[in-house]
């Protein structure tokens, strides 16, 4: 007779294949982090210090940072700095990296937050509509001119959309600051950049899953009962289509917290973005390390977050997986 243990459910097989990859992949950023410094041609230090350091302070920083021990070793007390939660030390500011990180991170999860939410918001409805529009025979040009105004909206880069929108509502109209974060009105902008391509691009999503549904078995048996057209939309046909949703948001949300960069920069946004970019001019290397880590890790979670809930929302697909 065969002892059943912890490890022989499919939850807990699913469970134990989406650890061991989440702990792979932090595996893979972080060696990739610590081994960008080394991959750059030149010397890291010199370059921070600029061409007229004296080479006795390049030798004293270099010492300081440990670059002067072997590569594995240096690889190894990487590791268990980071492990303490010591991600090093700016080269232009000599503060701790972890520092520089946290005073920054809060406004860039906030804009991403809210363009992410701005998207849900604006695709779901707009979805259900083209839906809608594609059924009725009478309408469909409806969905035709919505469709192809998505696939428009969703090609144009964000940096383009952002540089758009200031110069309409920010420098004709005057409706919205240019740059800064200094009240509400200066969220408008930054957020409707990041949102607008990502609605239109789950909208689509959204119909053609609603689409695929209407067409059950499930959804005719309600037509049958004369059930009201709004029941049969909105609590049989949209919840059954956010499934493959839910995936391709989660998706979306880390694009959009790599997409703060460009949108931070032309906004000159007080978030992480910023500070990747005035590292990498500066050669400051620790910090674009520890940006580099927390933008890879946040993305790694939101994947992992996204595949338990499509486990959970659809048992199936974790039963088949493991």
């Amino acid at each position: 007779m065969k002892v059943a243990t912890v490890t022989d459910g499919p939850w807990a097989r699913f469970g134990m294949r989406r650890a061991g990859r989440l702990v792979l992949s932090v595996w893979v950023l972080v060696t990739a982090a610590f081994l960008m410094i080394h991959v750059l041609p030149g010397d890291p230090v010199r370059a921070a210090l600029g061409p007229t350091a004296p080479l006795s302070l390049i030798e004293q920083r270099r010492e300081a940072l440990g670059f002067n021990d072997p590569l594995w070793l240096q690889y190894l007390n990487y590791l268990r700095k980071l492990l303490t939660g010591d991600m090093g030390v700016s080269m232009t500011s000599g503060l701790p990296v972890q520092e520089v990180i946290s005073a920054r991170l809060g406004s860039t999860i906030q804009m991403a937050l809210l363009a992410f939410a701005l998207a849900v918001v604006v695709s779901v409805p707009l979805g259900l509509l083209m839906a809608v529009l594609a059924r009725d025979s009478r309408r469909r040009g409806g969905d035709w001119a919505l469709t192809s105004a998505g696939v428009v909206v969703a090609t144009i880069p964000e940096f383009l959309m952002a540089v758009g929108l200031v110069f309409v509502f920010s420098v004709q109209l005057g409706w919205f600051p240019v740059a800064g974060r200094s009240g509400p009105d200066s969220y408008v902008l930054p957020v409707l950049a990041l949102a607008i391509g990502p609605a239109f691009m789950l909208a689509r999503i959204v119909r053609v899953e609603l689409l695929a549904v209407l067409q059950t078995d499930y959804i005719r048996t309600a037509r049958a009962k004369r059930l009201r057209a709004g029941a049969i939309y909105l609590r049989h046909a949209l919840p059954n289509a956010l499934t493959a949703t839910l995936t391709l948001g989660g998706l979306l949300l880390g694009s959009l917290v790599a997409g703060t960069v460009l949108i931070e920069n032309i906004f000159a946004w007080p978030g992480l973005g910023g500070t990747i970019v005035q590292s990498i001019l500066a050669k400051d290397y620790p910090t674009v390390q520890g940006v580099v880590l927390v933008y890879g890790i946040g993305v790694l979670l939101i994947n992992l977050v996204v595949d338990v809930a499509l486990a959970v929302l659809d048992p199936r697909s974790a039963i088949r997986e493991s």
